[in-house]
């Protein structure tokens, strides 16, 4: 029997689609679960596919049924349990095979076993794979860091897995060690952003203008013909227009006020604060999920503190402020790519990456969660302009921001003045009047740090800087 192209570990349901799709596109796999039972099941449940897979017992029977160089793909719980497997691999690996996390894995994870392997003669590909459950299985977005070398091991098989835009494969190589993870750990903070100023807009929605889930459904509809074409946008429309079959509810409305996270979106808020970089609508979208969660707490204090004591919001074209909240949801989806890219681009220089920026852009157009038409214009920014500082002052984008502006300043002032919360929407309001201010007011911070601890500072006339305390130093 002709060994197999490629293995994979962990036949759960992001395992088992990933498994169906490598196969369903002509490579030959070999799977292996920790369960037995559960390989057993996967195989009789993969029907017309199953002349493409291999089931095996054992460890040893999965790493001899794969051709060598061996690529092995774990798919597992991230985290110890991802050591633990590939502790229980190695005895049974030889030189040049690949083990690949394809999980939600650290970074800082994915770099440890990356360096933990490169005396050891295996080496480590770690895996962003971006799309979920349906992605997993019909077409992801892939992002891959590692050696060049395990890269071209295993293009074949990712290429032909990968989602595909207008035939292009979603799917490229990143650089060594963390940089697939790294990506799409940033991919997780802007989704995490996206998904947070969708939120606010269907708050203003339903507690400004008193609309319906079905008249919001129909709004978002709109949109998604529009620029705001994307995935999230699209599966937006299709969640405020389902009923509960119990009560007979729109869905949504029947759903608890409280949003999970996984923690990529936490870890995207960690790096750029790590790194200097500010992401405020990524900051601001995990914070506002943490309070999500605190849903007895704010029973309490709504009952303490009560709702803001101001007007209800009126407004006399409808029409022309839905129209704003398109524009501001444009705006602050920009702000939030930008603050991502540029995470990003200050990683690539910390790490060595040189991350290629079109290229991440390009494959998230289809596959991931945060794909959209929005996507060719950032491919098309970054080609033009390789070494922009920030994606709002290329061309496209500047001429953007200039003309969503207004929008965005009429929608965050009528929802503070209101009592409706906004702070993604806000934090892309202040992001973008703060980088394009060229006097901000850090000058009054650095003068208070020279006070109190004798930092010294830059003076704007080029002069040799002063350190305080001052009372010794300047008159007056």
């Amino acid at each position: 029997m002709a060994q197999a192209e490629i293995g994979l570990i962990g036949l759960g349901v992001m395992g088992s689609n990933l498994a169906l799709n490598i196969a369903e596109k002509g490579n030959k796999i070999a799977v292996f679960n920790r369960t037995v039972a559960r390989t057993k099941e996967f195989y009789e449940e993969a029907g017309a596919l199953q002349g493409q897979i291999v089931p095996c017992e054992t460890i040893e029977e999965f790493v001899a049924a794969i051709r060598p160089p061996r690529p092995i793909i774990i798919m597992i719980q991230a985290g110890a349990a991802v050591d633990q497997q590939m502790d229980l691999l190695r005895p049974y690996l030889e030189r040049n095979d690949i083990m690949i996390d394809a999980g939600n894995a650290n970074f800082r994870d994915t770099m440890r076993r990356f360096d933990a392997l490169k005396d050891s003669g295996l080496t480590f590909i770690g895996m962003g794979v971006s799309g979920g459950e349906e992605g997993a299985r019909h077409g992801p977005s892939i992002m891959v860091g590692g050696t060049e070398d395990s890269w071209k091991r295993v293009e074949k098989v990712l290429t032909s897995i990968a989602a595909k835009y207008k035939d292009e494969p979603c799917v490229a190589w990143l650089g060594e060690n963390g940089a697939g993870h790294f990506v799409k750990t940033i991919h997780n903070g802007i989704e995490y952003a996206d998904m947070q100023m969708i939120a606010e807009i269907y708050g203003i929605l339903r507690d400004g203008l008193k609309m319906s889930a079905a008249e919001i459904g129909a709004v978002f509809g709109e949109w998604n013909k529009g620029r705001l074409e994307s995935y999230l946008i699209e599966i937006t429309e299709k969640v405020l227009a389902a009923r509960d079959p119990i009560s007979g509810n729109p869905i949504v409305d029947m759903i608890l006020d409280k949003a999970g996270q996984k923690g990529t979106g936490k870890w995207s808020a960690i790096e750029a604060q790590n790194m200097g970089v500010p992401a405020t609508g990524i900051e601001a979208a995990v914070a506002a999920r943490s309070i999500s969660s605190f849903k007895t707490e704010r029973e309490a204090a709504e009952k303490i503190l009560g709702l803001p004591d101001v007007p209800a919001l009126e407004v006399t074209d409808k029409a022309a402020f839905i129209k704003d909240l398109e524009s501001a949801l444009l705006a602050g989806k920009i702000g939030a790519y930008a603050q991502g890219f540029a995470v990003m681009s200050a990683a690539s220089k910390e790490y060595g990456w040189n991350l290629p920026m079109p290229t991440i852009a390009k494959i998230w157009r289809a596959g991931c969660i945060i794909r959209s038409q929005f996507l060719d214009e950032i491919t098309s920014a970054f080609t033009k302009a390789p070494d922009a500082a920030n994606l709002i002052v290329t061309p496209a984008f500047a001429a953007m921001v200039k003309e969503t502006d207004g929008a965005l300043r009429r929608v965050v002032a009528a929802a503070a003045l209101h009592g409706l919360p906004v702070p993604a929407l806000a934090s892309a309001l202040g992001y973008f009047d703060s980088y394009r201010r060229a006097r901000g007011t850090a000058n009054i911070i650095q003068a208070q740090r020279d006070f109190f601890g004798a930092h010294g500072f830059d003076r704007i006339d080029g002069a040799d800087s002063h350190h305080g305390p001052w009372g010794s130093g300047l008159n007056g």
